[in-house]
């Protein structure tokens, strides 16, 4: 590989790490095997960028069977080594390893992978009624899961305009449920203003992600950071104000000026995977107040001298809950499920109990 097109990848996120890990697989790959970054990833191929040019592969068939059996895919952002064969078509052989990885879990406790090798997420969240932070929340956990810094980007400035106050007051909601120091960008979407707020990210080589629900904004502000009208956009609905998933797969575009910006559509069903120490990393005023519980095994539901429930949001600290139910059903037998929840509503039936002795009522 020349000079030229080592330039070309280090534009679009080869950096020395990935490039070490890569040169690790040259044992294990035809002697012509390039590094390739993941553009899009369709049912049966890929969309790959070479550097200095784009092409469409498929998986070799020993990698598809790795992948699955460690229970994981293909994403965008992902680099691989691949290779074009003697009738012109390209084939991927190998996966370089990620150095983050951002998944979820679907309903059935299903992994599903999101995208590779990003360095910030944006979390948007439109200021109009897409404005959620239980879901915020959900996002903020997915994100620490894999070690990418999160950056809360709040949307549709120029649509709450008119109401006074409502900036302020989302911004003031959202500071006081999520105690810990977060990048907060207030920005309207359609604006080049908004490419200038995230100037600090957008640095040569590094790659972002925008994640957030449908109609939150995501394709419109990639068409902002893009300088042209690429991802399609529609109209949020007007009962609800939310989107109807005009973005229908994840895709990777390079910016003007060196980054990589990867659209994902909304999600209907968002699970972070499970990782305890990425909830504690998420909720870290919650493992902060534990310590001071009288019991020291204090769950935080109903047990007296709980300093959690006394100083955390209500819908916080049952969001936080919700999670780690979740979090707990995902590495469990099916027996093991039935077992904690009724366990669950074995201990919502005493507090009820002692709500109602202490009310006096019978």
């Amino acid at each position: 590989m020349d000079e030229s097109q080592m330039t070309h990848l280090r534009g679009i996120g080869f950096g020395p790490v990935l490039a070490q890990r890569a040169e690790q697989l040259r044992d294990a790959v035809p002697v012509t095997a390039e590094p390739m970054r993941v553009l899009e990833v369709h049912r049966e191929t890929l969309r790959l960028h070479r550097g200095d040019a784009q092409c469409s592969a498929r998986v070799m068939p020993r990698l598809g069977r790795e992948l699955e059996e460690d229970d994981t895919a293909l994403a965008v952002g992902d680099w691989v080594l691949g290779c074009c064969d003697a009738f012109g078509a390209w084939w991927v052989y190998a996966r370089v390893p990620p150095l983050s990885h951002i998944a979820r879990r679907d309903g059935d406790g299903r992994c599903h992978a999101i995208v590779s090798n990003v360095d910030t997420a944006l979390l948007v969240m439109g200021l109009d009624d897409d404005f959620n932070l239980g879901r915020l929340e959900r996002y903020l956990a997915l994100v620490h899961d894999s070690a990418v810094q999160p950056v809360v980007v709040l949307t549709k400035a120029d649509v709450v305009a008119a109401t006074p106050g409502r900036i302020e007051n989302c911004l003031e909601t959202l500071h006081a449920r999520l105690p810990m120091q977060r990048d907060v960008l207030v920005v309207n979407a359609t604006e080049p203003s908004a490419a200038l707020a995230l100037g600090a990210h957008l640095q040569a080589g590094h790659t972002l992600v925008l994640l957030g629900s449908s109609g939150a904004g995501k394709s419109t502000l990639t068409n902002t950071l893009l300088g042209a009208s690429v991802q399609d956009t529609g109209a949020v609905r007007a009962s609800d104000h939310r989107g109807q998933h005009t973005t229908t797969s994840r895709s990777l575009f390079q910016l003007a000026g060196g980054a990589c910006v990867i659209d994902t559509p909304g999600v209907r069903t968002l699970r972070p995977m499970g990782n305890d120490a990425a909830l504690s990393a998420s909720f870290s005023d919650i493992e902060a107040l534990r310590v001071v519980c009288r019991f020291r095994d204090c769950r935080h539901g109903t047990e007296p001298g709980c300093a959690v429930r006394a100083s955390v949001d209500a819908d916080r600290l049952r969001n936080y809950h919700r999670l780690l139910r979740e979090g707990q059903r995902d590495t469990m037998s099916a027996t093991q499920r039935r077992e904690l929840r009724s366990e669950w509503k074995a201990r919502d039936r005493e507090g009820l109990a002692r709500l109602r002795h202490k009310r006096g009522e019978s």
